[in-house]
């Protein structure tokens, strides 16, 4: 017994000095691993893509009185786990940067508060500081004016009084008090093309927006000697006194759309990778009342990023219009929709909750994110609200999913 152990123990240590010559003198200690363990979960130190954006604007707003604003409002919603920024560039007849064409026409190169500023570069600037994607808004579109705002009907129809929308009433149409331009015109088309085109050739922007007035027109619009003589002449029908008569409001939409389109052209040309986003009101009433038709939009594919605005005050309703709204696009659709969600609309202020549930049902109806109007929602008591989402929904950091939107 005593020499079988003797044997053993001679075998072993041979065997040990035998694997210690055939290691090389430099590998170092050997350590032993061992494979994951797959059935332990994991957590993630972020999300999936996805657009947490929110829209800036000047009406019950201070983030652009000054540059130190921007930039508070800018670290504050990057610390809060947003990414997408969509400041207003255009609104009540002027600018957010210095344009040459409203210089040229109208010597305004920027709204007059701003002075010598460049309220959108400061604020690109102070954006990118912080890694966020920027998307300006042109939130008027084709309405030139709020008569809440100055002296009607604003500088724009002032000088070209040919420029307006006519009501079968021979007058400007005015609609909740916006002054509105004749979207079916081809000079105003041109007009607006050029500021957003301005915008694209100056700016390190990642995408540009419309929004419930572009591209829009109140179906109570078209009455112009011009418009209904194309009516005439490529229908052979006279255009109704009913501005909501079924026909009627299909052709001025589909001139509309055929207008976005070009102009998605016209930008895509210049910077194919630009986000072509729009933001218009529900559809039906989008297209009844402003001539907007999103489904067709998005049955084209013109449209890389759709904000709908989902503006309602209790869960419920928001979901019915979700649902809606899924019903009425594309099944391939929702990968390229991040609803709007209505957080401020004085004096109504969303509750944390609210926002959160919001966010929530979108992401589990399969879109793509959520936006919300607007960043005041969000600062009230010390950022309460920004703070909250952070602490839940948006707990981990999530990209922009600029490669999922842009596939076709």
């Amino acid at each position: 017994m005593l020499r079988l152990n003797f044997a053993l123990c001679l075998t072993a240590t041979a065997f040990f000095l035998s694997a210690i010559a055939c290691t090389p003198q430099n590998q170092g200690p050997q350590i032993v691993t061992r494979p994951p363990d797959t059935t332990r979960p994991t957590t993630p130190s972020v999300a999936s893509p996805e657009v947490r954006g929110v829209w800036l604007t000047v009406a019950g707003s201070t983030v652009f009185d000054s540059r130190q604003n921007i930039a508070l409002a800018m670290r504050t919603l990057k610390e809060n786990g947003f990414n997408t920024v969509f400041p207003v560039v255009w609104l009540c007849g002027y600018t957010m940067w210095r344009s040459a064409r409203m210089q040229r026409e109208f010597n305004l190169p920027i709204g007059a508060q701003f002075g010598d500023r460049d309220v959108l570069r400061e604020t690109i600037e102070e954006a990118r500081l912080q890694g966020l994607t920027v998307i300006p808004w042109f939130e008027y579109g084709f309405s030139s004016f709020n008569s809440g705002l100055g002296t009607p009907p604003g500088a724009i129809l002032t000088k070209y009084p040919q420029w307006s929308s006519i009501g079968r009433d021979g007058q400007v149409v005015v609609k909740n008090g916006f002054y509105w331009m004749n979207a079916l015109d081809s000079n105003v088309q041109n007009f607006i093309t050029d500021l957003v085109m301005e915008v694209v050739n100056g700016y390190d922007i990642d995408g540009i927006q419309g929004d419930d007035r572009m591209p829009a027109m109140p179906t109570e619009g078209g009455y112009d000697t011009a418009t209904v003589a194309r009516y005439r002449r490529e229908t052979g029908m006279a255009a109704p006194q009913d501005f909501k008569e079924a026909a009627w409001v299909k052709w001025r939409a589909d001139k509309l759309t055929d207008w976005l389109a070009r102009l998605r052209q016209t930008v895509k040309a210049r910077k194919p990778n630009l986000v072509f986003a729009m933001s218009p009101s529900p559809f039906p009433f989008g297209n009844v009342e402003y001539l907007q038709d999103s489904p067709t939009w998005m049955q084209r594919g013109l449209v890389d990023l759709l904000s709908t605005q989902l503006y309602r005050r209790d869960l419920p309703a928001y979901q019915g219009l979700l649902t809606q709204l899924q019903s009425q696009m594309p099944a391939n659709a929702r990968r390229k929709i991040a609803p709007g969600v209505l957080g401020r609309a004085d004096p109504y202020i969303s509750t944390a909750q609210l926002l959160s549930e919001s966010i929530t049902a979108n992401r589990q109806a399969g879109m793509i994110g959520s936006v919300i109007f607007f960043h005041e929602a969000l600062t009230p008591n010390n950022n309460e609200t920004a703070r909250a989402l952070r602490q839940g929904v948006y707990r981990l950091d999530a990209a922009f999913p600029r490669d999922s939107l842009l596939r076709p």
